[in-house]
């Protein structure tokens, strides 16, 4: 049962990523908002979980990644 858990987990990430990259590419979302911002971080936080937990070591270390360079605009959202 856990396993599926983490399977979903790491379904949303891939999930919220693409939606945010596909919001972005059709102009609905601007890549500096904080939604898109938000998706990102997530998703990049829920797929090295789930990558993790199977030490598949080179997806999580790109998410992880990937999760401080939103981490970085979600930032620089709140200072502006």
């Amino acid at each position: 049962m856990q396993r599926y858990i983490v399977q979903d987990i790491g379904w949303y990430g891939v999930i919220a990523i693409l939606v945010a990259y596909s919001l972005s590419s059709f102009g609905v979302l601007s890549t500096s908002s904080l939604w898109y911002l938000v998706l990102n971080l997530t998703g990049a936080l829920a797929i090295a979980y789930e990558a993790g937990s199977k030490r598949d070591r080179q997806p999580m270390v790109l998410n992880i990644i990937w999760a401080f360079v939103a981490l970085n605009g979600i930032a620089r959202f709140w200072i502006r």
